[in-house]
C-alpha cells in the first residue's frame, strides 16, 4: 500500500467517485439501471458567510445535526453519477464514527473502505489499492463522533424549501484541494438523500441514496483493510 496525494484519487475519495464512475462507463453501463432521479435543489450555491445565518438557518443546521447524530449504523443503496454523465451504483455501510464501505456493484472494480482512521481505494480487476488519512478527506463530514456542522466545518449556505433542504459547505487543506460539498436532506425528516462534490478543477459528481436503513447491525469485518498482497510478493501502484 502506499500513500499518494493525487488530485485523481482525491476526487474518488471525495465524490465517492469520479473515477469509478469513468471506469463503469468504459465497461458499459448496465441496459436496466435506470437513470438517477432528478433532486431539485434547495437553492443555488452562492451562499452565505457563517456570520450572516439567520436564527432560521441555524436552527435548520441543528436538526441536520441531530438528524446524523441519531445514526450509529446504516446501510443504502447508492447511485453515482460522474462528471461526464457516466453513472455506477452499489451498497454503501456506514458505521459511526469512522467506518463506511463503498461496494460498487460490476462491472466497475472498485470499492472504497474507511476503517476509522485510514481510507482505501481498492480496484479488484487492477490488485491495487491506495490508502489516505480519514481526516483529509471528505467523509470525516459525514462519520464523525460528534457532528457539528456549523463548528468543524466551512459552512457557506443554508436553505430550506417544504420538501428539500441543502447546507453547502466547503473542505479546505484536503488531498487535491478544496472541494464544495452540497448535501441534500429531505424537508420532513432530514434524512440524507443526495450529495454533490464540486471538485478543485470545478467538476461535480453526485451520490444519490435509495432505500436506506437505519436500524441495521454491521458486521465489524465490512470495515477492516487488509495489506494487500499479490502473487510473486507485494506489489506497488
Amino acid at each position: 500500500m502506499t500513500l499518494r496525494r493525487s488530485a485523481a484519487a482525491f476526487a474518488i475519495l471525495s465524490a465517492l467517485a469520479a473515477a469509478p464512475a469513468a471506469a463503469q462507463s468504459a465497461s458499459g453501463t448496465p441496459a436496466d439501471v435506470p437513470p438517477p432521479p432528478q433532486v431539485q435543489l434547495a437553492a443555488t450555491n452562492k451562499g452565505v458567510p457563517v456570520s450572516k445565518l439567520d436564527p432560521v438557518q441555524r436552527a435548520t443546521l441543528t436538526r441536520v445535526n441531530a438528524y446524523f447524530n441519531s445514526i450509529q449504523d446504516m446501510t443504502a443503496s447508492f447511485e453515482q453519477t460522474g462528471p461526464d454523465g457516466s453513472r455506477s451504483v452499489g451498497k454503501l455501510y456506514l458505521s459511526r464514527p469512522g467506518k463506511i464501505r463503498f461496494q460498487y456493484a460490476p462491472p466497475s472494480p472498485l470499492e472504497i473502505v474507511s476503517n476509522g482512521s485510514s481510507v482505501v481505494v481498492k480496484n479488484r480487476k487492477l490488485s491495487t489499492q491506495e490508502i489516505y488519512p480519514l481526516s483529509q478527506t471528505p467523509l470525516r463530514v459525514l462519520l464523525a463522533d460528534k457532528i457539528d456542522l456549523l463548528r468543524d466545518t466551512d459552512v457557506i449556505g443554508v436553505y430550506q424549501e417544504p420538501e428539500m433542504v441543502s447546507v453547502v459547505l466547503v473542505q479546505k487543506n484536503a488531498i487535491g484541494g478544496s472541494a464544495q460539498i452540497q448535501l441534500l436532506f429531505s424537508g420532513q425528516n432530514y434524512e440524507l438523500k443526495q450529495w454533490t462534490v464540486t471538485d478543485a478543477q470545478g467538476m461535480d459528481t453526485s451520490v444519490v441514496l435509495t432505500d436506506v436503513n437505519a436500524q441495521a447491525k454491521l458486521d465489524a469485518n465490512l470495515f477492516r483493510i487488509q495489506a494487500q498482497s499479490f502473487q510473486g510478493g507485494p506489489r506497488r501502484p
